[in-house]
């Protein structure tokens, strides 16, 4: 699906034309530059690589200042790889956010954050024992069983448990675009995304 890369800036809120106080992110929506053309006689498969944000020359590696030089563009910290847009792009295009002019809905992709080690209740939204009787007082936010059996004598692969929480690759779906602002690069979406404030995110079609 065609997108772009973006940065998450923060959320706000928009009144709606009837009168509704409605949540958004705010989102940087490229420019993007074309970095490299995927053919299926060369690579197998076509796509549209893009780059996103300024990236220092001594954080470069020397083959990637070709890669670079060979698009024609600067250097640039974040590459993602999109299909089927609408026209054909070239090495050195730039794609802006007038790409999600005319979409209704995109799909939103991040890395959510990150929690550490939680227990059940926090991670899985246990209940806890619920009770301070008969030697449960310090066992209030435990798992409990975790399915005793005969045979197989194992526990089960997927049981819930405490473990690290977040900072996992998350895609939302079908998220409403509220506002498109070419002269800034902007994208407002109703409702919220993956990941916290500077973020980077894959925002498609």
């Amino acid at each position: 699906m065609p997108g772009l890369l973006g940065k998450k800036i923060g959320m706000t809120s928009v009144f709606s034309a009837d009168g509704k106080n409605v949540p958004c992110t705010v989102i940087e929506a490229g420019p993007c530059v074309v970095t490299q053309v995927k053919s299926v006689e060369h690579d197998g498969y076509e796509a549209v690589q893009l780059g996103f944000q300024e990236a220092k020359e001594k954080n470069t590696t020397k083959p990637m200042e070709g890669h670079f030089k060979k698009a024609g563009t600067t250097p640039k910290r974040h590459l993602a790889e999109f299909t089927d847009f609408d026209k054909e792009l070239s090495l050195g295009d730039t794609v802006t956010v007038d790409l999600f002019a005319d979409a209704r809905f995109v799909d939103v992709t991040g890395t959510s954050k990150g929690h550490g080690f939680q227990g059940v209740v926090k991670r899985h939204g246990f209940g806890g024992v619920g009770q301070s009787t008969h030697g449960q007082d310090d066992r209030l936010r435990k798992p409990g069983s975790i399915g005793a059996c005969s045979y197989p004598a194992k526990v089960f692969k997927g049981m819930r448990m405490g473990g690290q929480m977040g900072n996992a690759r998350v895609t939302t779906h079908n998220l409403q675009i509220l506002k498109v602002i070419p002269e800034s690069n902007l994208l407002l979406l109703k409702g919220s995304v993956p990941g916290c404030k500077g973020s980077i995110l894959i925002i498609k079609k």
